[in-house]
């Protein structure tokens, strides 16, 4: 939604606003964010088993669930208007490659699962830049209309006015152009990790071999589409064969890093199906 004229009085311009969808995605992700602070000092205090903790990581996936369900929602909605349901085939395997839908289904899946903490964080990561992107191009804005820049003259050109926007809304665009693609990385760091906690937990039954089937699906579908991912996994691969190449590393753990590579190399070999040239592109987050 594009910020309304300065015209409008304060209320007008706020009504026009929260009336929006898009105003219901925003809330959802700083209900996430919030959720997840919530949890995250319960988990601090060791007090995770609560019944306030517990409520605030449920509520954190289901409004995770609700953000990424708008934006599948809006974007197929849209299109269906547009060209209708031709190749319902077609449609349903363009469904499973957006990876909004892909996190939305994992949404779901660990909202409904035993609570796992460093589940929280890829999708905090991405809230934190998606709940600044809206409160600097709709939210500020809203409050404090950009204002005409000095020395600008209306009647020197046919063209849009010169504007300045307010100090908060130009800071946090240079927060998010320097910090998105590190954000990403990070990101892709924590699912990989998140994957590894997840096996832990299926080994010690702190977790079902279910979870780590779908999630273990989930990952590798990131991989076919996000570069991100693909070098988180490298930059891994690198550190590990630094470490096991020292001379003073057992030559068990040498060798079961090598089997876990050969599996790993294996197994992506067996679900190649998934990368295809509509999967080989990463590009930014469309939610």
């Amino acid at each position: 939604m594009a910020p309304q004229p300065q015209t409008l009085a304060l209320s007008d311009r706020l009504m026009a606003l929260v009336q929006t969808l898009q105003f219901s995605w925003f809330m959802g992700h700083l209900t996430l964010l919030v959720s997840t602070i919530y949890y995250t000092i319960a988990v601090v205090r060791f007090n995770a088993v609560s019944t306030a903790a517990a409520f605030s990581y449920r509520l954190a996936f289901l409004s995770a669930a609700v953000t990424y369900g708008i934006v599948v929602f809006k974007a197929y909605r849209a299109k269906i208007q547009r060209v209708g349901v031709e190749n319902p085939q077609q449609q349903v395997l363009s469904l499973l490659g957006d990876e909004n839908v892909q996190y939305l289904v994992m949404a779901l899946i660990w909202l409904y699962s035993n609570s796992i903490w460093f589940a929280l964080l890829p999708f905090a990561v991405y809230s934190t830049f998606h709940f600044l992107s809206y409160l600097r191009t709709n939210v500020i804005p809203t409050f404090a209309p950009a204002t005409p820049a000095p020395g600008s003259n209306p009647a020197a050109s046919p063209g849009p006015r010169p504007t300045v926007q307010h100090p908060l809304s130009e800071y946090i665009a240079k927060f998010v152009r320097q910090n998105y693609d590190t954000s990403m990385h990070l990101v892709s760091n924590l699912e990989i990790f998140l994957w590894a906690r997840v096996f832990l937990g299926a080994l010690v039954f702190k977790n079902s071999w279910v979870l780590l089937l779908c999630y273990t699906l989930f990952l590798r579908i990131r991989y076919a589409q996000s570069s991100f991912v693909r070098q988180a996994f490298q930059g891994l691969e690198r550190k590990g064969d630094a470490l096991v190449n020292d001379a003073r590393v057992p030559d068990g753990a040498r060798n079961g890093w090598r089997i876990g590579k050969d599996v790993v190399k294996k197994a992506r070999e067996a679900t190649s199906f998934l990368d295809t040239p509509a999967n080989g592109t990463a590009g930014r987050k469309t939610q």
